[in-house]
């Protein structure tokens, strides 16, 4: 049953939430984060989201934060990769559902999907709970496990979750009123932002984990190598990591093999 929703969500992963919401229900206002500078020459951007909702004529609010002053056209919103805190006052005036890309409560936080390839999980999958204040920590009302297969990297990992996040919504959103399960804390891990240390391959880890960390940051941030950022690799026959595709610095990507015959 379609439903007259708004969407709250920013990176792409959201983006990808609200085009498929949107192929199914109403959704009559997008929240999303400011544009801003991005890429090399730092011009000012908007976010994938934005520019989901524009191509389908979608209403846009961009407000710096949430507050008493905001407007919601609708007595559901799904949350996807927004990015702002919603205040208590907001989440009193209609129903908040997050979309959260993890089996919760395991990797609760900003990058779940990064820190379960990095972690070595064969599996994850996505939850449908409700806003809290909390972290993440809201009652469930739907999850869906999907396996996490060797050579995924995170943006097949982001996009099946998609998938299955639409799913989801579409039987809660059917009903007037979810249930809801309350979360256990027993299992809890918590799922941190990347930061540039996360970043760099260490020559002495495990090959594993090495390829691991480069299926983690891929397509979207990238591991570094010294000065190449490194977007795909394997465990050689010698057991030892061995980068297939990098991207020298000012440069574009390359196969491995064609960056080194560059060198001689």
């Amino acid at each position: 049953m379609a439903r007259r929703i708004a969407v709250a969500a920013t990176a792409p992963f959201g983006a990808d939430v609200l085009e498929r919401l949107a192929a199914e229900h109403e959704v009559v206002q997008l929240f999303t984060r400011p544009d801003k500078p991005a890429g090399r020459g730092r011009k000012v951007a908007a976010p994938p989201a934005k520019e989901v909702a524009e191509r389908l004529g979608i209403p846009v609010e961009q407000p710096a934060k949430l507050d008493d002053s905001v407007g919601i056209a609708a007595n559901a919103v799904v949350v996807c990769a927004y990015g702002l805190l919603v205040p208590p006052s907001l989440l009193d005036r209609a129903l908040w559902l997050n979309v959260h890309p993890s089996l919760l409560p395991r990797w609760r936080g900003a990058a779940p999907v990064e820190r379960a390839i990095m972690a070595g999980d064969t599996e994850t999958g996505v939850t449908i709970h409700r806003t809290v204040e909390a972290l993440d920590a809201g009652p469930i009302a739907a999850q869906q496990s999907f396996a996490i297969a060797p050579k995924d990297d995170a943006g097949a990992v982001y996009a099946r979750a998609a998938e299955v996040a639409a799913d989801l919504l579409r039987d809660v959103l059917a009903e007037d009123e979810p249930e809801f399960v309350e979360q256990s804390e027993d299992g809890m891990t918590y799922a941190e932002k990347i930061g540039p240390a996360d970043r760099v391959l260490d020559p002495d880890a495990p090959a594993q984990e090495l390829v691991d960390r480069v299926r983690a940051l891929s397509p979207h941030i990238g591991a570094r190598l010294g000065d190449l950022l490194v977007w795909r690799a394997r465990v050689g026959e010698d057991g030892g990591f061995e980068p297939l595709e990098v991207q020298p610095a000012g440069g574009k990507r390359m196969p491995y093999d064609a960056y080194l015959r560059g060198r001689r």
